[in-house]
């Protein structure tokens, strides 16, 4: 048996996250039908993590184990013929037995993308999160450093069904920053891991400091702002 990890790229807007879901179009669901049809029995395939319905991903990292003689580089074009276009597999490699791409990740680096500009291209628009209107970005700028740091996030996390095991909201931010890029505002966070909605969570905290409605600035905020939408938010990479 051959264990095998790829990296895989997708535009989530036509799915329901990554996670397999009954009768709903999920990447996990996708690859696994795929993968299963070719080894001839169900193959389980194992993700760094779970993208909420619309997130996107640059470069999310999967797992699984085939007895499928298949070289990689075929394996990965024969995936990628019957995947949609909205995903593809962009590398494939032999890795040991026991590896799980959750569980041994150590950092993972998510970017926000905020467009302030008054008119949104159709072309930008499913990407993004259109604010034209009036914030104090150097108030957000200064704001989202608080957030570095080990800290307990729960005030920035929704309700996850993985709540019943107890398990510590406490997360490690190595970075987190707010920068201008031309009509983008791009808020990337590294950490060790994240919640369900926090990085969106935190960026609608942004926009509530932007707006003027976050008076001390050095310390996080008791509770978070609204969700930001899922369409802005990218899996940018995973470490090991």
């Amino acid at each position: 048996m051959r264990r095998i990890r790829i990296t895989v790229a997708y535009d989530g807007g036509p799915f329901h996250g990554w996670q397999i879901q009954p009768a709903l179009p999920t990447i996990q669901g996708l690859l696994e039908e795929i993968l299963s049809g070719m080894e001839g029995t169900r193959v389980h395939v194992a993700g760094s993590g779970r993208t909420d319905a619309g997130v996107h991903a640059l470069e999310q990292v999967a797992a699984f184990t085939l007895a499928n003689p298949i070289p990689l580089e075929n394996l990965r074009r024969a995936v990628n013929r019957l995947l949609p276009p909205a995903v593809r597999v962009l590398s494939a490699g032999e890795v040991d037995s026991d590896f799980h791409p959750r569980f041994q990740a150590k950092a993972k680096t998510y970017e926000y993308r905020l467009f302030r500009g008054e008119v949104c291209s159709p072309f930008e628009w499913p990407y993004v999160h259109h604010y034209p209107f009036k914030l104090d970005e150097d108030c957000m700028m200064q704001l989202a450093h608080t957030f570095q740091g080990e800290h307990n996030f729960s005030a920035f996390a929704a309700a996850d069904d993985r709540d019943a095991e107890g398990k510590s909201k406490v997360r490690a931010v190595f970075s987190s920053e707010l920068t201008r890029s031309g009509e983008r505002l791009l808020y990337r966070i590294r950490g060790s891991g994240f919640l369900k909605h926090m990085v969106r969570n935190i960026t609608g905290t942004l926009i509530e400091a932007g707006k003027g409605n976050i008076a001390d600035l050095s310390a996080l905020p008791a509770k978070s702002g609204p969700t930001a939408p899922a369409k802005g938010l990218f899996l940018v990479s995973v470490e090991y």
